[in-house]
């Protein structure tokens, strides 16, 4: 087995995903009080180096805003996927997916805003070495969530072009763009959005027999 093999890739690509949820969960639980933590501090609470916590995080601010839009999204998301009723129906899981996290907006956009920022135009910092700014995969996790019932029926290529496809259209940047360019009101974004990604859906089935 090689390096490249790829189980040994999805090992560590596990690895790095479970590292970079125990720092955001470590930050989280610090500022739960309204506190801010300090780097050294969330390291000890997430059992890492601090040069670790550089490796997905540029600086302590884009840690924070992360961990802060964490504690307002995800909650009502496990319970929104949770749902029973909607278990076998990877269309209407996305539905609730997408206006859980519509409903949250007024709190969770304006940190995607900052967030977006910070990725897209780093300001400089005191880390150890030169380090890229990382978005979380959380997005991606909670698609492929709403998504499981068609592990099944897409093949594995299928599957993971749809979830590439749905990145597009959920998430704080179609947000941005459907309020700044298109000028849509919450109301017509959700329908909106809601449809594409619907219409993501139905064609990965149809396409895919």
């Amino acid at each position: 087995m090689t390096s490249d093999d790829p189980v040994r890739r999805g090992g560590r690509e596990a690895q790095r995903r479970r590292t970079r949820k125990a720092i955001v969960e470590a930050a989280v639980r610090l500022s739960a009080g309204g506190a801010t933590p300090s780097i050294d501090e969330i390291a000890a609470a997430a059992d890492v180096s601090r040069r670790t916590i550089y490796t997905y995080f540029p600086t302590l601010d884009h840690l924070l805003i992360d961990a802060t839009a964490r504690a307002i999204n995800e909650p009502p998301v496990e319970a929104a996927l949770a749902d029973p009723t909607l278990a076998d129906d990877a269309a209407a899981r996305v539905d609730a997916l997408i206006r859980t996290l519509l409903a949250h907006s007024p709190q969770s956009l304006p940190l995607g805003r900052r967030l977006i920022r910070l990725t897209v135009d780093p300001p400089t910092s005191d880390t150890p070495e030169p380090a890229t700014p990382r978005r979380g995969p959380r997005r991606v996790e909670w698609l492929e969530q709403a998504c499981e019932p068609l592990r099944g029926t897409l093949s594995d290529e299928a599957f993971q072009h749809l979830i590439s496809a749905l990145t597009i259209v959920v998430g704080w940047e179609a947000q941005i763009a459907l309020r700044d360019v298109r000028g849509l009101d919450p109301q017509a974004e959700q329908e909106t959005v809601t449809w594409a990604a619907r219409v993501l859906v139905e064609a990965a089935i149809r396409e895919n027999g």
